[in-house]
């Protein structure tokens, strides 16, 4: 039987003993939350680096998400920064990029701090990279962004607690080239050329269209839209191509087109006019001809007095009084008369 004093020291021998093994483990392997608290030296770093999304994630010191993933779109030519989770870099053992893009083989970029190497796989992008050294900043950087970085982008930070993932959907856009014009038939065709992703078409007014897409090689897509207004009274009309990269407008004035069916308004004009001309025309015509004919029947009666006066010219000439011609005739007559009376006088 063992005494009291023997009990009670064995039993603070034990608890002694427990205390020490957990003070041990508690100094070999940190905590979540001194993992979590001292994570704020990463936050600042990623801040500075400028991120793609523009936000962080703000964790307390009760919870910590293993895995974030975010979508986001970015248009091409821009420079992307893409940020590991935010997690002390002093708690770190490995980091790693993952990297899977369209028609691409699988790219892996990892960073080992224990003998503080680099080492890649399938990396064969070099606008793909580390925004600075691995061990003061684990972002990863894209400039610029093209076409084909359109991809799954992950960050795996490898701490004593275990893994934290944060991934990215990355989605490049592309803006469409936009024309509009009017075809030989009359149609108005707009086109929305290589946009990613495809556009929208809408008419304003809207009309009889037929609206087609086609996918390109390299992930674009153009879309062309074809209109008809016959029958309607339109003079201009619009076309509205909506996309993720901004909105665009163009107008058109509508060309006639030979041989082509237009509404009657339309047609009022250019018939009413002809007609009003060929009337005007009619009645001068009209005027002219009566007038031919009256001259023609005055010169009818007048002939007559014409050739009286051509057959007898002399005639008409010796009964017109000239003063001057009696003047000297009745002189001639006065001194017949004087000599006639002297002679018979004489002869007396």
């Amino acid at each position: 039987m063992l005494c009291p004093w023997r009990t009670a020291n064995l039993g603070l021998l034990l608890i002694l003993t427990v205390f020490l093994v957990t003070e041990a483990e508690g100094a070999a392997r940190p905590n979540n939350s001194l993992i979590l608290q001292d994570s704020k030296e990463n936050l600042a770093l990623a801040s500075s680096s400028s991120c793609m999304d523009g936000t962080q994630i703000t964790q307390n010191n009760s919870a910590f998400p293993t895995e974030v993933n975010t979508s986001w779109p970015i248009l091409m030519g821009e420079n992307a920064v893409l940020c590991c989770p935010p997690i002390a870099l002093k708690y770190l053992i490995i980091i790693t990029w993952e990297i899977i893009l369209r028609g691409q083989p699988f790219c892996k970029k990892a960073y080992k701090k224990e003998t503080n190497e680099t080492k890649e796989t399938n990396c064969t992008d070099e606008r793909i990279t580390w925004i600075s050294r691995p061990d003061q900043n684990p972002a990863l950087q894209i400039r610029p962004v093209v076409i084909t970085h359109d991809g799954y982008y992950r960050c795996i930070m490898g701490t004593p607690d275990g893994n934290f993932h944060r991934g990215y959907h990355l989605q490049v856009l592309v803006t469409p080239e936009v024309t509009l014009f009017q075809s030989r038939n009359g149609a108005v065709v707009c086109k929305a050329v290589a946009g990613k992703p495809a556009a929208q078409i809408s008419w304003i007014p809207e009309g009889d269209c037929v609206t087609e897409q086609e996918y390109l090689g390299n992930g674009t897509v153009t879309v062309k839209s074809t209109c008809h207004w016959e029958g309607h009274d339109v003079s201009t009309v619009t076309c509205r191509v909506s996309h993720l990269t901004g909105n665009k407008s163009l107008d058109i004035e509508l060309l006639p087109v030979a041989g082509a069916k237009k509404s009657a308004k339309l047609y009022i004009p250019y018939i009413i006019l002809p007609i009003i001309i060929l009337i005007i025309v009619g009645f001068i015509l009209l005027l002219k001809i009566s007038g031919c004919r009256k001259y023609k029947w005055n010169k009818t009666e007048a002939t007559p007095v014409v050739e009286e006066d051509e057959m007898q010219p002399y005639a008409s000439y010796t009964v017109k009084n000239n003063p001057l011609y009696d003047t000297t005739n009745k002189v001639k007559v006065s001194q017949a008369l004087q000599t006639e009376v002297g002679t018979n006088l004489h002869a007396l």
